[in-house]
């Protein structure tokens, strides 16, 4: 005999991943390593097909930073993916040379042209997504260890909260 189990809220379950993503035994910086890393990697996922998802999880193993961090990075980095885009695009025709052409006689000619639309996304999005990580690791890092410097200060006045009242008769 079963007993008909209450479905969790997706909310409460969100508020769970949020807290074990603050308490993290890492602690910030093993958070924000992840999201950065989620980030950089999502700049150039668009132009190569999604396959450059399965490059997150060496370099998380590698410089031993977080999943859930790397995850939550690689998600927001979808949401601002559209406007830098086209930032990447132009990093991407900065630094390749003029003279580059991509070629192949077996191919259409607007084909040859997306090929190259496409390696100035992904050398742009290199470029633009090593930046955007180093620039979101810091406010990151300082956001989780305010969070957890708040929820100390929280512990703490509690604990002497419960200390100074009076037991009751």
């Amino acid at each position: 005999m079963s007993t008909a189990r209450k479905p969790r809220s997706i909310k409460r379950w969100l508020k769970l991943k949020y807290t074990q993503l603050m308490r993290a035994p890492g602690g910030p910086s093993f958070v924000a390593l992840g999201f950065s890393i989620g980030m950089a990697v999502e700049m150039f996922t668009l132009p190569t097909y999604g396959l450059a998802f399965f490059l997150i999880f060496p370099l998380i193993y590698w410089l031993r930073a977080s999943i859930a961090g790397a995850l939550v990075g690689f998600v927001v980095g979808k949401i601002i993916f559209i406007p830098v885009a086209f930032i990447n695009s132009m990093v991407g025709g900065w630094v390749l040379p003029d003279h580059l052409r991509i070629h192949f006689h077996f191919l259409p000619h607007w084909l040859n042209r997306i090929l190259f639309m496409n390696l100035k996304l992904v050398i742009g999005g290199i470029i633009d997504g090593v930046l955007l990580g180093a620039l979101f690791y810091f406010p990151v890092k300082l956001s989780i260890q305010y969070v957890a410097e708040k929820r100390r200060e929280k512990r703490k006045l509690r604990r002497i909260g419960v200390e100074a009242s009076p037991i009751p008769d």
